[in-house]
């Protein structure tokens, strides 16, 4: 089907210190193009080197590993990825983009204190080129001072290390064979399938010691004419990640491969890289046991039109469409399944609903711990044309709307036993009670309307299950929408109770909800807070 690719937003460039004639976003391409997925960037995730002692103790630390569906840590603890795409070396600018704007360190600083883990990193194989350079990095002021006269390769070596500092975990993400564009196969007439397993062999060996980098994601987006075990060499995706997994794990064995799904299996299409129906028949075997996580992506309506999206029963079918493409993997213990690439703009009702029962499809992180599907989310970047990211226009302000309904999938670490647990356990040995508070602002206001965000906190010991604001306005403002919860109003009363997908809250964790109100001037109200 035809689906407008990722394009990159116009807004950055008035902010820009130094040319930006290359900037694209990740799948930033601006034709239409007949497929079922949208072009996306990047998630990484990096873990600080510590001594081996410290390794042993810190959950999430050293090098990761598969066990059935669960991936582990070094010490066989379970974690989940649950991280962010930032796209651009897969770009013409040969880095990450929004340098343009901040110091890369900010950047990082931000996604660890927004509870994400992991950074995917797309890149394409021009920046392994011989003289290749970096573009559009502003370093006045002292922003990104250490980058500079960096080659790309370096500068990703920079991105690693700081991340790998805060304890974030990175999985590199082969997006294009060269900055020009998406390629359905992993292998062009200029860049064939030597140059990519070469590249992705000296990539492992650049990181080998270096457990931030925890895997490599061999091809992004295989689309048709690539097929899953029909055994034409020349097409058969299972089998090409077989060769590139096994050359990346003969330059470092503890690596992760992380594999995508194709286009169309058996005559069933859906988004590309997002269909893993192969792999019931043919798995991907390598020669070092429980490195394969495989990798499913998924979109909204603002990417890309999809048969289910106009059935009768939408959003309840989702499940069933999922548990076809890709769940099936991880509900029968087969392997890990990480959601590498996944998001939307937004804008409509409809990909409201799907994002909702999405998040609540990967397993929220207070109920199931690490038990849970992995993911990644498109993007940081707000520069992604069909998506949109967890960054607004300026780079820096939080669309706490769209990052809300994550927060109940975020998993910044685990404590030992997370994830082993009965899902009906309360989590709280020591009987404690749940308490939550609630935090009212008020975000914009024209007179005639405002719109305000309510931050709920777990303020107790123990996981809540559910939570419920309550406020009285003292004039005559209404709810006109809300967003993230779903609300009543007698009178100037307002009870806002969570929304499906981010009613679990573990301790110290919130979750935030946003509406619009009318009249303006209302002030801002005393908001008190119940908790199960």
């Amino acid at each position: 089907m035809f689906r407008s690719l990722r394009r990159a937003l116009g807004a950055a460039a008035a902010a820009l210190l130094l040319p930006l004639a290359g900037v694209q976003a990740a799948h930033a391409d601006t034709a239409a193009v007949v497929k079922s997925t949208v072009v996306k960037s990047t998630v990484v995730k990096s873990t600080v080197v510590k001594s081996a002692a410290a390794e042993a103790a810190a959950p999430g630390a050293g090098y990761w590993h598969t066990s059935g569906r669960q991936i582990l840590d070094a010490a066989g603890q379970p974690v989940r990825i649950a991280g962010i795409n930032w796209f651009g070396f897969e770009t013409s600018n040969n880095v990450v983009h929004g340098l343009w704007a901040r110091d890369y360190k900010s950047m990082i600083d931000q996604m660890k204190s927004l509870g994400y883990n992991a950074i995917r990193l797309p890149y394409s194989d021009d920046i392994l080129k011989s003289g290749a350079t970096a573009n559009s990095i502003d370093f006045s002021g002292g922003k990104n001072a250490d980058l500079q006269g960096l080659t790309p390769l370096q500068i990703m070596d920079k991105l690693v290390a700081y991340a790998g500092q805060g304890g974030l975990k990175v999985i590199l993400d082969r997006h294009r064979p060269d900055a020009a564009g998406q390629s359905a196969l992993w292998y062009t007439s200029a860049v064939p399938e030597t140059t990519w397993i070469t590249n992705l062999k000296s990539l492992a060996t650049r990181y080998k010691g270096n457990s931030t980098v925890i895997g490599i994601d061999l091809h992004n987006e295989p689309h048709d004419p690539a097929c899953w075990g029909c055994g034409d060499t020349t097409r058969d995706w299972r089998l090409a990640a077989q060769r590139a997994g096994n050359a990346v794990l003969s330059a470092n064995p503890e690596l992760l491969i992380f594999v995508e799904g194709v286009q169309t299996v058996d005559g069933v299409s859906g988004w590309w890289g997002g269909n893993l129906m192969g792999v019931a028949q043919y798995p991907v075997q390598l020669d070092v046991p429980n490195r394969v996580v495989y990798s499913a992506h998924d979109y909204a309506t603002s990417v890309a039109q999809q048969s289910w999206f106009g059935d009768p029963s939408f959003p309840a079918n989702m499940p069933g469409v999922w548990d076809k493409y890709w769940g099936y993997i991880f509900k029968q213990n087969i392997a890990p399944v990480w959601v590498g690439e996944f998001g939307t703009t937004l804008q409509s009702t409809v990909d409201q609903k799907w994002l909702a029962a999405l998040v609540n499809y990967l397993r929220p992180t207070g109920t199931y711990g690490a038990d849970s599907i992995s993911w990644t989310f498109w993007s940081w970047n707000p520069n992604s044309g069909d998506t949109g990211g967890i960054l607004k226009d300026d780079w820096t302000t939080v669309d706490t709307v769209k990052d809300g309904y994550l927060a109940s999938v975020k998993a910044p670490g685990f404590a030992p036993g997370d994830g082993g647990g009965d899902p009906g356990d309360p989590g709280d040995p020591g009987g404690g009670k749940p308490a939550c508070t609630a935090a009212y602002t008020v975000t914009n206001d024209w007179g005639g309307g405002f719109n305000a965000e309510v931050k709920v906190t777990n303020s107790g010991t123990t996981a809540l299950k559910s939570w419920k604001t309550t406020w009285t306005w003292p004039g005559t403002q209404k709810i006109t929408n809300i967003w993230n919860a779903s609300h009543t109003q007698s009178g100037p009363t307002v009870t806002a109770t969570n929304a499906a997908h981010n009613g679990t809250l573990a301790a110290g964790g919130s979750a935030t909800f946003g509406f619009g109100g009318a009249p303006g001037g209302g002030g801002v109200p005393s908001v008190s807070c119940t908790a199960t």
